[in-house]
């Protein structure tokens, strides 16, 4: 019981990460699963790369019926994050020791803080004014950048994207999340494919728990997401990042 329990716990976090900010699973699951359960690490991440999966496409589906969900730009987006994570993987396989196991919990922290002190308030409207080819040369470059640092330093991805869909190409929330959400069920569908042929089939009651609660909270999440006004899913977003980042610091350091 107390297995399927933390199992239901990490998928709640999780779950409300992913459905409010496209954040990944992995960065939830994976520190609860290893700090109370005891799995090993590479073990962990296929799970929660497995949650990922489905909790991110449920969550781009509602996005999308909501028409906020930029599939064009997500698709070249994806592509340069798919091509530069193996980058990223190739030059840290030659540099000693690079860990930054902190880089995505302090970066979910501080974008919690954003998006209450300073949010984003971004329009539709706004975002028609930047012309195609700029909007396309921003997203192989964010992409590029977010593949990179993930494939570097291993963790991050969901809330680069995040940051720089809202900060550099100038989405709103809503568009940003959906369009997050829908490059992270194509990369964390490779992730966990690849990480399953490597390490064989991970503790089933595990993978399954883990599964169903992310995808029911992401679902609960991105469908009151989609209803609220700017102002409260940026109060929302942040508060849920903010109460996540914090909990899976004490889970890595007090644990």
């Amino acid at each position: 019981m107390f297995k399927l329990f933390i199992c239901f716990i990490a998928g709640l976090g999780a779950g409300l990460g992913t459905g409010f900010a496209g954040m990944s699973a992995a960065a939830v699951i994976s520190p609860m699963l290893i700090t109370f359960l005891g799995l090993p690490a590479y073990e962990a991440v296929g799970i929660a790369l497995a949650s990922d999966v489905l909790a991110s496409a449920v969550s781009a589906y509602t996005y999308g019926k909501n028409k906020n969900l930029d599939i064009r730009n997500g698709v070249v987006m994806m592509a340069a994050v798919l091509l530069f994570t193996l980058v990223g993987s190739f030059v840290a396989s030659l540099v000693p020791n690079t860990t930054m196991g902190s880089f995505s919990v302090f970066m979910t922290l501080l974008l919690g803080i954003k998006f209450i002190v300073k949010p984003v308030m971004a329009t539709k409207e706004s975002m028609g004014e930047s012309s195609v080819r700029k909007r396309i040369f921003q997203s192989v470059v964010s992409g590029a950048a977010v593949g990179f640092i993930c494939g570097f330093i291993g963790a991050g991805g969901g809330m680069m994207m995040l940051l720089l869909l809202t900060s550099v190409l100038g989405y709103e929330l809503k568009t940003a999340v959906g369009t997050s959400v829908f490059i992270m069920a194509f990369t964390a569908f490779t992730g966990a494919a690849s990480h399953f042929a490597i390490g064989g089939l991970p503790d089933l009651p595990c993978l399954l728990f883990c599964v169903l609660s992310t995808l029911l909270w992401a679902r609960i999440a991105a469908k009151f997401a989609n209803k609220a006004s700017a102002a409260t899913l940026n109060r929302a977003t942040g508060g849920v990042l903010v109460v996540l980042g914090s909990a899976i610091l004490i889970v890595n350091y007090f644990g």
